[in-house]
């Protein structure tokens, strides 16, 4: 692209703009407003980067969001001054607690009409606080090659600290003086006789980062141990569940899978895997049965509350793999921490020599009597309830498909009940804050130019999230959403409160009576009703090539959770 010289701030914007584009910028999510003119307007003309509008800041951040999680590269945000900034919060929350690259540019009044009542005009510098993994304020446009210099350096820092050491976020404020628009001005014009781009930009490349894996010593693991296989949606999942499966083989330990793991979608390559452990560990016979003398968690620790019950009950041993530097033991364990990927360091586990296949072989006897239990009461069941959904999704989406999982009870649901397959389901998810917020956005910001994709997800969490929709106008991709409507917050359902009423439904349950296919309707969404199971498994089966599109399932929040409690607890 070429430098635009038609005035201080489209010369500011472009080179901010360009540098980005060669550092390998592919998407920036823009939000309208007249302060962030200079930026968007160097984002929507340059050839390089798809420029894409988004009416809601809360929304926008969220798609960003997804789509980071998708192309594991950052995505940059702009939006104008004020409270415009303040919408981007909770998706900033997120990509810090899981480690999602963003680079934030929020446009800003300059110095002198700051504290002065100036119109969208707030505090704007570090007004993320500490989530930002870098944050600073951008100096005023200046037309002086010095200060170009300045401007393009202070950008490729800022995109190699949303990546290095650790994905997160940028945050950079940018002052800019009238005029916004790009209405000429010959002195800003003449700088471009002497200006050489191609030398100006020559040393720019997109990074290629280390992960910084240095380890003191791999310890030397006891004969019964088991492998936590938490949180991950790692850029090569078979790759990652491969090097699992090495790591359980050599050292004849079981693997417990989460659901957001993609382990339970690569089953053929871990012939070790155990899924049913939330319902094994609320059997006091069995769970003492089972304890280990080492456990070796890679990642988070899975969502499952009886789990974490279990681990802290044993106090064991407990290595962390995990390249990240965070703590992810929220147990305050006997924990040490191996920095470093699994790929990575996986095969640097001394082999044992001597055979442990009967702890293991114990761990797969109890699951596939769980399995089976499971497996017989959900195939059963012609009633919709909540938990059947993630069972039959695991069974009959197409393969390969990406799914953004919800927060609430969509994530519990699929740890409890979700079999193993072959299939390759690509798990998403926000888990880093677990927030309902912005999960229908950040859902299509996942399936954004992907295959056809999927987003099971709550009716509450859907409503906190329905401007997503707005997107739908330059959404390119196919995402189906499954809602579980059981008209309130059917996880408060299962906690004591649930037994004071009031104040329960009201304040806690929360119903809301909304009509989504009216919803559906409104925003051009296609919609459908499902009558039983059958017609679920024919519309997951074959998912549409574009657009979006509704399934409701209408589910009876009471009796599922009487179902529950009387089958699986």
């Amino acid at each position: 692209m070429s430098i635009d010289f038609r005035n201080l701030n489209t010369l500011w914007g472009s080179i901010l703009v360009e540098t980005l584009a060669r550092l390998g910028l592919k998407i920036g999510v823009v939000s309208p407003g007249s302060r962030s003119t200079p930026l968007t307007v160097a984002l929507a003309r340059h050839p390089q980067i798809k420029a894409i509008p988004i009416l809601d800041e809360r929304s926008a951040a969220f798609f960003a969001l997804g789509l980071a999680k998708q192309l594991y590269q950052p995505v940059v945000l702009v939006c104008t001054s004020g409270t415009a900034t303040a919408n981007f919060y909770p998706a900033v929350i997120e990509a810090k607690e899981s480690h999602v690259p963003l680079l934030i540019l929020t446009a800003d009044r300059p110095p002198e009409l700051r504290h002065a009542h100036a119109g969208q005009t707030i505090d704007q510098v570090k007004l993320y606080g500490n989530y930002p993994n870098w944050q600073a304020e951008i100096s005023c446009p200046s037309a002086n090659i010095e200060r170009l210099r300045y401007l393009r350096q202070t950008i490729i820092h800022g995109w190699l600290r949303c990546l290095d050491p650790v994905p997160g976020v940028v945050h950079l404020n940018l002052p800019f003086r009238d005029p916004l628009a790009p209405t000429p001005d010959l002195e800003i014009k003449n700088l471009e006789a002497n200006f050489d781009q191609e030398a100006f930009f020559s040393h720019i490349s997109r990074p290629n980062i280390p992960i910084n894996h240095s380890i003191l010593e791999i310890p030397s693991l006891p004969r019964q141990g088991i492998i936590i296989a938490g949180l991950a949606s790692p850029q090569n999942p078979e790759s990652y569940c491969q090097a699992i499966a090495n790591l359980a083989r050599s050292q004849q330990y079981p693997v417990l899978a989460e659901a957001l793991s993609p382990l339970r979608n690569y089953a053929g390559l871990n012939p070790h895997l155990i899924t049913t452990y939330d319902l094994l560990l609320r059997n006091p016979a069995i769970k003492t049965q089972l304890t280990p003398d080492v456990v070796l968690q890679i990642g988070e620790l899975p969502t499952s509350k009886e789990l974490r019950i279990w681990l802290e009950e044993i106090d064991c041993p407990r290595w962390i793999i995990d390249p990240h530097p965070d703590n992810y033991d929220p147990l305050q364990g006997k924990t040490g921490h191996l920095r470093g990927n699994i790929e990575q360091l996986g095969h640097l586990f001394p082999e044992k020599s001597d055979n442990n296949r009967e702890y293991r072989e114990l761990w797969q006897k109890f699951d596939q009597q769980a399995r089976f239990k499971i497996d017989r009461l959900l195939a059963a069941e012609t009633k919709l309830i909540e938990g059947k959904i993630p069972w039959l999704l695991s069974q009959y989406l197409p393969p390969r498909t990406p799914i953004f999982i919800s927060n609430s009870m969509p994530v519990r649901y699929a740890e409890f009940f979700n079999p193993p397959s072959d299939r390759q389901i690509r798990p998403y998810f926000n888990r880093g804050a677990n927030g309902i917020d912005g999960n229908l956005s950040t859902a299509i910001g996942m399936a954004y130019k992907n295959v056809p994709s999927l987003l099971l997800t709550g009716d509450l969490a859907l409503l906190h999230d329905t401007n997503g929709f707005l997107i739908k106008k330059y959404f390119l991709g196919s995402l189906t959403i499954i809602l579980i409507n059981n008209k309130g917050g059917g996880i408060f359902q299962m906690l004591p409160i649930a037994k004071f009423d009031p104040p329960f439904e009201e304040f806690f349950a929360t119903p809301q009576d909304i009509d989504f296919c009216q919803l559906c309707h409104t925003y051009g969404i296609d919609y459908h009703l499902i009558s039983d199971w059958t017609d679920f498994q024919q519309k997951i089966a074959v998912l549409p090539e574009s657009g979006l599109r509704l399934l409701e399932i209408s589910c009876d929040r009471a009796f599922n959770t009487q179902w529950f409690l009387s089958n699986y607890v």
